[in-house]
């Protein structure tokens, strides 16, 4: 078995979405100065990087993130590749000739060339599903969908593809690095930390599959 980390390394460099507190990592304790073991705290969004959206985080009475299905979170998924796209519509999704019975989505566009050049300046340009996307897969069941840039939704339309996803209970993981991912099927382990109540929460993401 292959597996691929799909997870953007959290440091201070790290990009975050505008106004949203930026990742603090730090020695709080250190073996070199003294003391008798290492440890760091870390400070940050729970939107940082590689995360998952709970329901309200743009619906009042939504759910969080501690009661996501994990049933939904891990299983089987499609990888698709649109480096072309400027928007991830209903007529490219269309286009791609994805399953009927495909019930976990990742796209991979041109955001992930962002990150495999480390490029660290956050970008309003980004590849994101627009509001007739989000309408797709809602109805042609998904249940999962994955982006490679911090939003699903593009810079200047946040909340049209949000709501239309999140009260259809399809869950979002923003932040995937798919550098070098073939498109194709693979497992997919998506395991946000347990926040109590939370609008969201960091996620390690990795896709698996056969030799």
């Amino acid at each position: 078995m292959i597996i691929y980390d799909v997870s953007l390394t959290i440091s201070n460099a790290l990009p975050v979405w505008p106004g949203d507190p930026p990742p603090d990592l730090r020695r709080v304790l250190s073996i070199d100065a003294g003391d008798a073991i290492n440890l760091s705290q870390l400070t940050c969004g729970v939107h940082t990087g590689t995360h998952i959206d709970a329901p309200s985080h743009f619906i009042r009475d939504g759910v969080g993130i501690d009661v996501l299905d994990l049933d939904v979170l891990v299983g089987p998924c499609l990888v698709v590749h649109a480096p072309d796209a400027d928007a991830i519509d209903a007529a490219l999704l269309d286009q791609l000739q994805i399953p009927s019975n495909t019930t976990r989505l990742l796209f991979r566009t041109r955001n992930s060339a962002i990150w495999a050049c480390g490029d660290n300046t956050f970008h309003t340009d980004f590849v994101a599903i627009d509001q007739s996307g989000a309408e797709w897969i809602v109805a042609h069941g998904v249940k999962l969908v994955g982006l490679d840039y911090l939003s699903i939704a593009p810079f200047d339309a946040t909340v049209p593809t949000h709501n239309i996803l999140l009260r259809a209970g399809v869950i979002p993981i923003e932040g995937l690095n798919l550098a070098g991912i073939e498109p194709g099927k693979y497992q997919l382990i998506c395991l946000p930390l347990k926040l109590l109540n939370s609008d969201g929460a960091l996620a390690r993401v990795i896709l698996t599959r056969n030799e």
